[in-house]
Protein backbone atom coordinates (compact mmCIF):
# COMPACT_ATOMS: atom_id res chain seq x y z
CA UNK A 1 0.00 0.00 0.00
CA UNK A 2 0.96 3.61 -0.46
CA UNK A 3 -0.33 6.11 2.10
CA UNK A 4 0.12 9.87 1.66
CA UNK A 5 -0.29 12.20 4.64
CA UNK A 6 -0.78 15.93 4.15
CA UNK A 7 0.70 18.01 6.96
CA UNK A 8 1.08 21.69 7.69
CA UNK A 9 3.42 23.69 9.86
CA UNK A 10 1.32 26.20 11.80
CA UNK A 11 2.10 29.01 14.24
CA UNK A 12 1.86 28.12 17.89
CA UNK A 13 -1.69 29.20 18.75
CA UNK A 14 -0.40 30.89 21.90
CA UNK A 15 1.75 33.23 19.82
CA UNK A 16 -0.58 34.14 16.94
CA UNK A 17 -0.32 37.72 15.64
CA UNK A 18 -2.16 39.38 12.74
CA UNK A 19 -0.68 41.85 10.25
CA UNK A 20 -3.13 44.81 10.40
CA UNK A 21 -2.34 45.80 6.79
CA UNK A 22 -2.55 42.46 4.95
CA UNK A 23 -4.94 40.75 7.42
CA UNK A 24 -2.72 37.65 7.30
CA UNK A 25 -0.87 35.74 9.99
CA UNK A 26 2.58 36.99 10.92
CA UNK A 27 4.76 33.87 10.76
CA UNK A 28 8.23 35.42 11.03
CA UNK A 29 9.60 35.13 14.55
CA UNK A 30 6.61 33.09 15.74
CA UNK A 31 7.29 29.55 17.05
CA UNK A 32 5.88 26.90 14.72
CA UNK A 33 4.57 23.40 15.36
CA UNK A 34 3.15 20.57 13.28
CA UNK A 35 -0.61 20.88 13.11
CA UNK A 36 -1.81 18.54 15.84
CA UNK A 37 -4.51 16.82 13.74
CA UNK A 38 -1.93 16.13 11.02
CA UNK A 39 0.36 14.46 13.56
CA UNK A 40 -2.45 12.04 14.36
CA UNK A 41 -2.71 11.40 10.63
CA UNK A 42 1.00 10.52 10.48
CA UNK A 43 0.61 8.22 13.47
CA UNK A 44 -2.32 6.43 11.82
CA UNK A 45 -0.35 6.00 8.59
CA UNK A 46 2.59 4.49 10.48
CA UNK A 47 0.21 2.09 12.24
CA UNK A 48 -1.12 0.99 8.84
CA UNK A 49 2.49 0.50 7.74
CA UNK A 50 3.11 -1.72 10.75
CA UNK A 51 -0.07 -3.70 10.06
CA UNK A 52 0.72 -4.23 6.36
CA UNK A 53 4.46 -4.79 5.78
CA UNK A 54 5.67 -3.16 2.59
CA UNK A 55 3.42 -0.13 2.99
CA UNK A 56 5.02 3.17 2.06
CA UNK A 57 4.23 6.40 3.94
CA UNK A 58 4.88 9.67 2.12
CA UNK A 59 4.34 13.01 3.83
CA UNK A 60 3.55 16.11 1.77
CA UNK A 61 3.48 19.72 2.94
CA UNK A 62 3.05 23.06 1.19
CA UNK A 63 4.72 25.95 2.95
CA UNK A 64 7.89 27.98 3.48
CA UNK A 65 11.34 26.43 3.74
CA UNK A 66 11.06 26.43 7.52
CA UNK A 67 8.49 23.61 7.16
CA UNK A 68 11.46 21.27 6.72
CA UNK A 69 11.52 20.98 10.51
CA UNK A 70 7.91 19.75 10.53
CA UNK A 71 8.69 17.16 7.87
CA UNK A 72 11.71 15.91 9.80
CA UNK A 73 9.47 15.41 12.82
CA UNK A 74 7.19 13.23 10.66
CA UNK A 75 10.21 11.22 9.50
CA UNK A 76 11.21 10.66 13.13
CA UNK A 77 7.76 9.15 13.77
CA UNK A 78 8.17 6.58 10.99
CA UNK A 79 7.32 8.18 7.63
CA UNK A 80 9.43 6.94 4.71
CA UNK A 81 9.63 10.03 2.52
CA UNK A 82 8.80 13.72 2.88
CA UNK A 83 8.11 16.29 0.18
CA UNK A 84 8.01 20.06 0.66
CA UNK A 85 6.15 22.06 -1.98
CA UNK A 86 7.63 25.53 -1.57
CA UNK A 87 7.75 28.55 -3.85
CA UNK A 88 6.89 32.24 -3.62
CA UNK A 89 4.30 31.56 -6.32
CA UNK A 90 2.33 29.46 -3.81
CA UNK A 91 2.33 32.14 -1.10
CA UNK A 92 -0.95 33.65 0.11
CA UNK A 93 -3.01 30.64 -0.96
CA UNK A 94 -6.46 30.11 0.51
CA UNK A 95 -8.01 26.65 0.92
CA UNK A 96 -9.07 26.51 -2.73
CA UNK A 97 -5.58 27.17 -4.07
CA UNK A 98 -3.96 25.03 -1.38
CA UNK A 99 -6.08 21.97 -2.15
CA UNK A 100 -5.33 22.43 -5.87
CA UNK A 101 -1.55 22.51 -5.34
CA UNK A 102 -1.60 19.59 -2.90
CA UNK A 103 -3.67 17.49 -5.28
CA UNK A 104 -1.11 18.17 -8.03
CA UNK A 105 1.66 17.22 -5.61
CA UNK A 106 -0.08 13.94 -4.75
CA UNK A 107 -0.37 13.16 -8.46
CA UNK A 108 3.37 13.73 -8.78
CA UNK A 109 4.01 11.53 -5.72
CA UNK A 110 2.02 8.75 -7.40
CA UNK A 111 4.11 9.14 -10.55
CA UNK A 112 7.34 8.97 -8.54
CA UNK A 113 6.62 6.18 -6.05
CA UNK A 114 3.54 4.35 -7.27
CA UNK A 115 -0.26 4.66 -7.06
CA UNK A 116 -1.67 6.16 -3.85
CA UNK A 117 -4.17 3.95 -2.00
CA UNK A 118 -5.03 6.26 0.90
CA UNK A 119 -4.65 9.99 1.61
CA UNK A 120 -4.86 11.11 5.23
CA UNK A 121 -5.40 14.70 6.36
CA UNK A 122 -6.11 16.25 9.73
CA UNK A 123 -9.72 17.37 10.02
CA UNK A 124 -8.58 21.01 10.11
CA UNK A 125 -5.59 23.21 10.88
CA UNK A 126 -5.11 25.30 13.99
CA UNK A 127 -4.52 28.50 12.04
CA UNK A 128 -7.17 28.38 9.30
CA UNK A 129 -9.63 26.14 11.16
CA UNK A 130 -11.77 25.58 8.05
CA UNK A 131 -11.67 21.81 7.45
CA UNK A 132 -11.86 22.47 3.68
CA UNK A 133 -8.51 21.31 2.32
CA UNK A 134 -9.05 17.57 2.76
CA UNK A 135 -12.43 17.50 0.96
CA UNK A 136 -10.97 19.84 -1.69
CA UNK A 137 -8.17 17.37 -2.42
CA UNK A 138 -10.62 14.46 -2.58
CA UNK A 139 -12.80 16.36 -5.07
CA UNK A 140 -9.89 17.15 -7.38
CA UNK A 141 -8.45 13.61 -7.26
CA UNK A 142 -11.93 12.04 -7.50
CA UNK A 143 -11.40 10.07 -4.29
CA UNK A 144 -14.01 8.71 -1.93
CA UNK A 145 -13.87 10.97 1.14
CA UNK A 146 -14.51 10.03 4.76
CA UNK A 147 -14.38 12.99 7.14
CA UNK A 148 -14.09 13.25 10.93
CA UNK A 149 -12.77 9.70 11.25
CA UNK A 150 -12.13 8.62 14.84
CA UNK A 151 -11.22 5.00 14.05
CA UNK A 152 -10.16 2.98 11.04
CA UNK A 153 -11.84 -0.35 11.70
CA UNK A 154 -10.46 -2.32 8.78
CA UNK A 155 -8.47 -2.00 5.59
CA UNK A 156 -8.62 -4.84 3.07
CA UNK A 157 -5.92 -4.22 0.44
CA UNK A 158 -6.98 -7.22 -1.65
CA UNK A 159 -10.69 -6.31 -1.75
CA UNK A 160 -9.74 -2.61 -1.98
CA UNK A 161 -12.10 -1.66 0.86
CA UNK A 162 -11.82 0.51 3.97
CA UNK A 163 -14.20 0.69 6.95
CA UNK A 164 -14.13 3.61 9.37
CA UNK A 165 -16.03 5.14 12.26
CA UNK A 166 -17.00 8.79 11.79
CA UNK A 167 -17.42 11.04 14.81
CA UNK A 168 -20.75 12.90 14.54
CA UNK A 169 -22.48 15.29 16.92
CA UNK A 170 -25.15 12.73 17.80
CA UNK A 171 -23.20 9.49 17.65
CA UNK A 172 -20.85 7.36 15.56
CA UNK A 173 -21.40 6.43 11.93
CA UNK A 174 -19.79 3.30 10.47
CA UNK A 175 -18.98 3.70 6.78
CA UNK A 176 -17.36 1.37 4.26
CA UNK A 177 -16.09 2.49 0.88
CA UNK A 178 -13.66 1.58 -1.86
CA UNK A 179 -9.99 2.44 -2.13
CA UNK A 180 -8.39 4.73 -3.10
CA UNK A 181 -9.93 7.10 -0.58
CA UNK A 182 -9.20 10.19 1.51
CA UNK A 183 -9.89 10.39 5.22
CA UNK A 184 -9.71 13.35 7.59
CA UNK A 185 -8.95 12.33 11.16
CA UNK A 186 -9.87 13.75 14.54
CA UNK A 187 -7.56 14.02 17.52
CA UNK A 188 -9.11 11.03 19.30
CA UNK A 189 -8.20 8.52 16.61
CA UNK A 190 -4.95 7.58 18.33
CA UNK A 191 -2.18 8.68 20.65
CA UNK A 192 0.88 9.96 18.85
CA UNK A 193 3.96 7.96 19.79
CA UNK A 194 7.25 9.37 20.95
CA UNK A 195 9.93 9.25 18.30
CA UNK A 196 12.38 6.40 18.75
CA UNK A 197 16.12 7.02 18.93
CA UNK A 198 16.73 5.48 15.48
CA UNK A 199 13.87 7.60 14.13
CA UNK A 200 15.32 10.79 15.57
CA UNK A 201 18.78 10.00 14.19
CA UNK A 202 17.33 9.34 10.74
CA UNK A 203 15.34 12.59 10.89
CA UNK A 204 18.46 14.63 11.74
CA UNK A 205 20.25 13.32 8.63
CA UNK A 206 17.20 13.40 6.36
CA UNK A 207 16.80 16.07 3.69
CA UNK A 208 13.20 16.41 2.48
CA UNK A 209 12.60 16.60 -1.24
CA UNK A 210 11.65 20.14 -2.33
CA UNK A 211 9.45 20.84 -5.32
CA UNK A 212 8.99 24.36 -6.67
CA UNK A 213 6.45 25.66 -9.15
CA UNK A 214 8.88 24.76 -11.97
CA UNK A 215 8.53 21.09 -11.03
CA UNK A 216 4.87 21.29 -12.10
CA UNK A 217 5.11 22.28 -15.76
CA UNK A 218 1.40 21.68 -16.40
CA UNK A 219 0.09 23.52 -13.34
CA UNK A 220 -2.36 26.36 -13.96
CA UNK A 221 -0.62 29.39 -12.47
CA UNK A 222 -3.86 31.36 -12.37
CA UNK A 223 -5.14 28.91 -9.72
CA UNK A 224 -2.24 29.12 -7.27
CA UNK A 225 -1.05 31.56 -4.65
CA UNK A 226 -2.75 34.84 -3.93
CA UNK A 227 -3.99 35.25 -7.53
CA UNK A 228 -5.75 31.90 -7.39
CA UNK A 229 -7.38 32.59 -4.03
CA UNK A 230 -10.87 34.14 -4.26
CA UNK A 231 -11.22 34.33 -0.47
CA UNK A 232 -11.20 37.92 0.81
CA UNK A 233 -10.52 38.62 4.47
CA UNK A 234 -12.31 41.82 5.38
CA UNK A 235 -10.64 42.19 8.74
CA UNK A 236 -8.72 39.97 11.13
CA UNK A 237 -7.42 40.73 14.58
CA UNK A 238 -6.41 39.16 17.85
CA UNK A 239 -8.93 40.11 20.58
CA UNK A 240 -7.51 42.20 23.36
CA UNK A 241 -7.54 40.56 26.79
CA UNK A 242 -10.56 41.66 28.79
CA UNK A 243 -10.24 41.97 32.54
CA UNK A 244 -13.37 41.91 34.66
CA UNK A 245 -13.60 42.69 38.32
CA UNK A 246 -14.85 39.80 40.40
CA UNK A 247 -16.72 39.63 43.65
CA UNK A 248 -16.29 37.16 46.47
CA UNK A 249 -19.58 36.13 48.02
CA UNK A 250 -19.49 35.36 51.74
CA UNK A 251 -23.20 35.09 52.35
CA UNK A 252 -22.99 37.89 54.91
CA UNK A 253 -23.99 41.23 53.40
CA UNK A 254 -22.34 43.92 55.50
CA UNK A 255 -21.29 41.44 58.15
CA UNK A 256 -17.91 39.96 58.95
CA UNK A 257 -17.03 36.33 58.60
CA UNK A 258 -18.07 33.68 56.08
CA UNK A 259 -21.66 32.55 55.96
CA UNK A 260 -23.01 29.05 55.56
CA UNK A 261 -23.21 27.43 52.10
CA UNK A 262 -26.96 28.07 52.13
CA UNK A 263 -26.41 31.77 52.81
CA UNK A 264 -23.82 32.02 50.02
CA UNK A 265 -26.24 30.30 47.62
CA UNK A 266 -28.99 32.74 48.64
CA UNK A 267 -26.70 35.70 48.07
CA UNK A 268 -25.69 34.39 44.63
CA UNK A 269 -29.33 33.84 43.73
CA UNK A 270 -30.20 37.41 44.72
CA UNK A 271 -27.31 38.74 42.62
CA UNK A 272 -28.48 36.81 39.56
CA UNK A 273 -32.05 38.01 39.98
CA UNK A 274 -30.79 41.59 39.91
CA UNK A 275 -29.19 41.12 36.48
CA UNK A 276 -30.70 40.80 33.01
CA UNK A 277 -30.26 37.02 33.08
CA UNK A 278 -33.85 36.12 34.12
CA UNK A 279 -35.31 38.12 31.23
CA UNK A 280 -32.79 36.70 28.78
CA UNK A 281 -33.74 33.11 29.57
CA UNK A 282 -37.46 33.79 29.84
CA UNK A 283 -37.90 33.70 33.59
CA UNK A 284 -40.69 35.77 35.15
CA UNK A 285 -39.63 37.24 38.47
CA UNK A 286 -42.34 37.73 41.09
CA UNK A 287 -42.23 38.59 44.80
CA UNK A 288 -42.53 35.73 47.27
CA UNK A 289 -45.21 35.99 50.00
CA UNK A 290 -43.80 36.48 53.47
CA UNK A 291 -43.32 33.24 55.34
CA UNK A 292 -43.42 31.17 52.18
CA UNK A 293 -40.45 28.83 52.20
CA UNK A 294 -39.16 26.85 49.29
CA UNK A 295 -38.25 29.92 47.28
CA UNK A 296 -35.28 28.15 45.80
CA UNK A 297 -32.61 28.51 48.49
CA UNK A 298 -30.96 25.36 49.84
CA UNK A 299 -32.38 25.84 53.36
CA UNK A 300 -35.87 26.83 52.20
CA UNK A 301 -35.51 30.36 53.57
CA UNK A 302 -37.33 33.14 51.69
CA UNK A 303 -35.48 35.29 49.17
CA UNK A 304 -36.15 38.74 47.81
CA UNK A 305 -37.97 37.42 44.79
CA UNK A 306 -39.20 34.20 43.28
CA UNK A 307 -38.95 32.77 39.82
CA UNK A 308 -42.01 31.49 38.01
Amino acid sequence: MHVVVCVKQVPDSREIRIDPVTNTLIREGVPSIVNVFDLHGVEEAVRIKEQFPGTRVTVVSMGPKSAVAALRECISLGADEAVLVSDRAFAGADTLATSYVLSEAIRKVADQWGPVDLVICGKQTLDGDTGQVGPGIATRLKLEQLTYVERIRQIDPEARRITVERHLEDGVEVVETALPALVTVVEGINQVRRASMPGMLRAVRYEPITWTVDDFPEIDRTRIGLKGSPTVVGKAWVPEPVSRAGETLTGQDGEEGPGTPAEVARQLFDRLLATELPAQIGWAVAPVPAGDGGAGTPDGSPVNGGVA
